[in-house]
């Protein structure tokens, strides 16, 4: 059976020593997460992971969701009572205001806790996980009546939250959607149509769902320009709250998926369901996106955390499992064989997924600081910041996150052999699991588009130019440390390598924009590389300023730079071959005739 161990202290050393949290002490929510309040909410949420949700992820999996009828889809055994536990404890209010019931507690601490929570039970994280992205949404788009009636129910788990987007027809391109509303004359809209790939769609978690829905308006511009976002409950609400006849929304059918079983994936039927509009007419998108970035970031913490518990059970397995000797000589003479942990290939598959896990972890907690500092601050500079960052690093984070995510839960399987393949084991779920990441909330070959051809460009470049300044500043305040060397020298060469790439798109790539296409891939993926070693170069300076310090950490510490110092030597070298391929532009794979495929 797998087990699962919530990186409490990893997340502690980069709130407290890394980034240090308590500067930003004197903005509203932070200074509440006083030193002490981030290491109990910790504790509490690794408490909950480790001994409720993750005892349920593989009996989730095997059971699945069950449609009983349109209106009832079972969740797996334990799944209502986790549920209820989660949401008394107040998880989903953690960072909501709390004018609606929430913690008024910095964003920052919910993504950590939301790693633990998808190592323990990807599936069931889902359901409070799209609820915080519709409060979100609703919290910035909503009217005044709008968020007193919903949100705090939202915010206490007494109403769960949804967003549909696709259609049969309509994934990406959304300016093909037809769901309709049309107009009523009490205000509401009458929403008709058909939507698919809805998480969580339908459920007996609670008593009530909230779906937010993309439709457009009767009369509306065609395309993108022409979409609205409607809040539709699956009951319907008197104006007091309470809860008043079944709204015209349905279940037609459940997925049947490769991984996350114990998530309702659904086609909902929309049957002139009662709708009200969430926001301006027809700038529905600007609503949505409130969501989906919510969602893309919680998708990337989704590719970490499958990654992470991965890992753990591959290296206790790797620790125990004997198999052949030594190939430097015998390791353990009292043993029939040594541990497999003695070879290296072992140790370069469990190697490359720590080095991963300990700079993504950090990464996702960096970004997260920096849109709370933006969100909370009342400097428009420092807010424009945050934003520039934020738009800049989603897709980065999204895109490498999941792809590496899902790659290292291979190599963990792999490190278990045969027994890796064996569903009591885990890993295979792992596997499955991680997989949807790279798919849903933008197909990671659409995150680097985003990347590619919006966020590079905008406002001429001013959060990249942001970016490459401060990596650049970071490296050049410090490559005099002799001790740092190891991790400054290789840093400053790969974003030599992605500076190359910037500069080749924007020579090759407005004219021929095929070329940008070509290599968009390639740039997400060496943009990720720099971005995660600037991390560990941030990790290894403060780990070598605490090992000089002593105070009984200095083995933790060594840990630490050794394996940053192998990310460094065995892993950030790919920025090369990443900008090869991007500098080959697009000229092979275009002439290519398309009976040749």
């Amino acid at each position: 059976m797998p087990s699962y161990k919530a990186p409490v202290e990893d997340v502690l050393f980069l709130l407290r020593d890394v980034f240090q949290i308590d500067r930003y002490n004197n903005l509203p929510s932070f200074a509440e997460a006083t030193p002490d309040v981030i290491e109990a909410i910790l504790g509490e949420a690794a408490k909950l992971c480790e001994e409720v949700l993750q005892p349920l992820n593989l009996s989730g999996d095997r059971e699945g969701c069950v449609r009983q009828s349109e209106r009832d889809v079972t969740t797996p055994k334990g799944f209502k009572e986790a549920f209820k536990a989660y949401a008394e404890g107040g998880w989903i209010g953690l960072p909501v205001d709390p004018e609606y019931g929430g913690q008024g507690l910095p964003h920052t601490l919910a993504i950590a806790v939301n790693e633990f929570v998808a190592s323990a039970n990807m599936a069931f994280g889902m359901y409070p996980g799209l609820t915080s992205g519709a409060l979100a949404a609703l919290l910035v788009h909503g009217s005044d009546e709008q968020k007193q009636l919903f949100a705090p129910k939202m915010t206490e788990g007494r109403w769960a939250g949804t967003m549909n987007l696709t259609e049969p027809h309509c994934g990406t391109d959304l300016g093909l959607l037809k769901t309709k509303a049309v107009p009523n004359d009490d205000g509401s809209y009458s929403i008709t149509g058909q939507k698919i790939f809805i998480s969580a769609g339908e459920h007996d978690l609670t008593e009530n769902i909230i779906h937010l829905v993309l439709a457009r308006i009767e009369g509306a511009p065609a395309g993108v320009k022409g979409i609205s976002l409607f809040i539709v409950p699956k009951v319907n609400v008197n104006p007091d709250g309470s809860l008043a006849q079944p709204n015209g929304v349905t279940c037609g059918s459940i997925e049947h998926k490769m991984g996350i079983h114990g998530n309702s994936t659904c086609v909902m039927n929309y049957d002139g369901a009662k709708g009200y509009l969430l926001g301006e007419a027809n700038r529905g998108l600007n609503a949505m996106f409130v969501m989906m970035n919510h969602a893309r970031l919680g998708v990337s913490v989704q590719g970490l955390a499958q990654s992470e518990v991965a890992y753990q059970n591959a290296a206790a397995y790797a620790k125990d499992r004997l198999q052949g000797r030594s190939i430097s000589g015998v390791k353990n003479p009292d043993k029939p064989a040594d541990p497999i942990i003695v070879h290296p290939d072992i140790r370069r598959n469990l190697l490359e997924i720590k080095a991963f896990n300990e700079a993504a972890r950090a990464l996702v907690l960096w970004t997260a600081m920096r849109s709370d500092i933006g969100h909370h601050s009342d400097d428009p500079k420092a807010h424009a910041a945050a934003e520039d960052y934020l738009g800049l690093m989603t897709p980065v984070l999204k895109g490498v996150l999941t792809d590496v995510g899902f790659d290292n839960t291979v190599k963990a399987q792999q490190v278990l052999g045969g027994h890796g393949y064996v569903g009591e084991w885990g890993m295979e779920q792992f596997v499955r699991d991680a997989r949807i990441a790279m798919i849903y909330e933008g197909a990671n070959g659409i995150q680097a588009l985003d990347l590619v051809g919006r966020k590079l460009p905008k406002d001429g470049g001013r959060a990249i130019m942001t970016f490459f300044n401060e990596v650049t500043q970071f490296a050049k305040e410090n490559e005099n440390d002799e001790a740092l060397k190891p991790f400054i020298a290789p840093l400053q060469n790969a974003t030599g390598h992605l500076q190359q790439a910037t500069m080749w798109f924007m020579q090759n790539g407005m004219a021929k924009p095929d070329n940008a296409g070509a290599g968009s891939y390639d740039y997400m993926h060496l943009f990720g590389l720099v971005a995660l070693a600037y991390m560990w170069a941030q990790i290894a300076k403060t780990a070598i300023a605490k090992r000089s310090a002593g105070n009984g950490v200095s083995e933790k510490m060594d840990a630490k730079l050794l394996t940053g110092k192998f990310f460094m030597e065995r892993m950030l070298p790919e920025s090369s071959v990443r900008l090869a391929r991007i500098t080959s532009g697009a000229d092979t794979m275009m002439s290519v005739p398309a009976e040749m495929f």
